[in-house]
């Protein structure tokens, strides 16, 4: 008994003394100011990416910052500037479920721009019903100092976010009839690039599905598509659109391929999705329906599967982490200068061309790949 206590005041007492050295070896700001030659405000200024500090300075100080290990307080800095140095991330626990990264890539893209200005990113989802009891903490804390909202969510949570009086955007969604600033892909392009090249490989018969209709990027890409169609002289029959489906997942687009071929042939489907597109392509082979030979299909985002299906889908790529990086460009500007203007921003896409399409057949040239994911796949297979 008398050993373990006096191993117990033992321990405590290194412990003690452990942690007074830790203490006298913590580097503060002084110490960052002395090894780069430079002011305390200089180093705070550069800190807070504050005022104008020239290039040679700046990296005077984060080469300092780095080769002391410095890591600056927070909770000091924050309470000073009555900030959080947080940014909450916000969307549905469908989108944050399902096995296509699409939102996973827009994340990255906040998480890694969010660094560059000194901003950590919470992440929380939410369910498809607004709930009081489904807030989430760091908004009932006010542990934030704006939000990004990812996706479609219900408007009562972006409503709440307003009356706090918190900044935010939304990404990959809006609310047109209302003055919110947002990042958004230019999908009214993609529909229309989408048929430009069905046109151009000779299809005319061209269909469209979808789901969510309501969603704004869903209803852009089939403006798009009737865009392309008219200009090219080519009437948009009803049945040549099946877009009653409730989402836009694999499930949606088999049952939409279904429902389409019920009463129409098409030469080509433009799908709102790839993973629409994905389940067209299930569809079509169950039924021993050759892909680009009887039916060709582009889809829209580029999502990683599109190069594992055989064969390759065509589709509209999205800069998805780009996506992100212009949210906190964007939520952070608003942050700092609370009178900046409500906008919206469109992220360009691009037309990638694969199998799917049916422009090998056509004649028409496929570019190599040059997406890294692409050149691996094709290495191991």
């Amino acid at each position: 008994m008398i050993l373990n206590h006096f191993y117990l005041v033992i321990g405590e007492f290194f412990v003690l003394k452990l942690n007074r050295f830790i203490m006298a070896k913590r580097v503060t700001i002084k110490d960052v100011a002395k090894k780069a030659g430079l002011s305390i405000t200089t180093v705070s200024l550069v800190l807070n990416n504050k005022g104008r500090v020239g290039e040679e300075t700046r990296r005077k100080v984060l080469q300092a910052i780095e080769e002391l290990g410095y890591y600056p307080e927070r909770s000091a800095r924050n309470l000073a500037s009555r900030t959080t140095g947080n940014i909450g991330f916000i969307l549905t626990e469908e989108h944050f479920s399902r096995s296509e990264p699409f939102y996973t890539k827009i994340f990255l893209g906040t998480e890694f721009e969010s660094r560059n200005h000194n901003y950590y990113v919470l992440l929380t989802t939410v369910p498809s019903q607004f709930s009081k009891s489904s807030i989430p903490r760091f908004l009932l804390e006010n542990n934030v100092d704006g939000v990004i909202f990812a996706g479609k969510v219900s408007k009562k949570y972006v409503k709440y976010v307003e009356e706090l009086g918190i900044p935010f955007i939304l990404v990959d969604f809006d609310i047109p009839e209302r003055k919110v600033s947002a990042v958004m892909i230019d999908n009214v392009k993609g529909g229309e690039l989408a048929v430009e090249h069905f046109l151009k490989l000779g299809y005319k018969k061209i269909a469209f599905i979808g789901g969510d209709i309501e969603h704004p990027s869903i209803k852009g890409r089939l403006e798009g598509y009737k865009r392309a169609m008219e200009r090219a002289g080519v009437k948009c029959e009803d049945e040549l659109c099946v877009i009653d489906e409730p989402d836009t997942r694999v499930i949606n687009g088999y049952r939409a391929c279904e429902k389409l071929l019920s009463k129409f042939k098409p030469d080509a489907i433009f799908s709102a999705n790839d993973a629409m597109a994905i389940g067209c392509l299930r569809f079509l082979k169950e039924k021993g329906i050759k892909v680009p030979d009887e039916i060709a299909i582009i889809g829209f985002d580029d999502i990683e599967a599109c190069i594992h299906v055989e064969p390759r889908l065509t589709t509209i790529r999205v800069d998805k982490e780009e996506l992100g990086v212009v949210a906190v460009k964007r939520l952070v500007e608003m942050i700092k200068n609370p009178g900046a203007g409500i906008n919206r921003v469109y992220v360009p896409v691009e037309l990638v061309v694969r199998e799917s399409c049916g422009a090998k057949i056509k004649g028409f040239y496929i570019p190599e790949p040059k997406d890294e994911e692409e050149l691996e796949f094709k290495t191991k297979f």
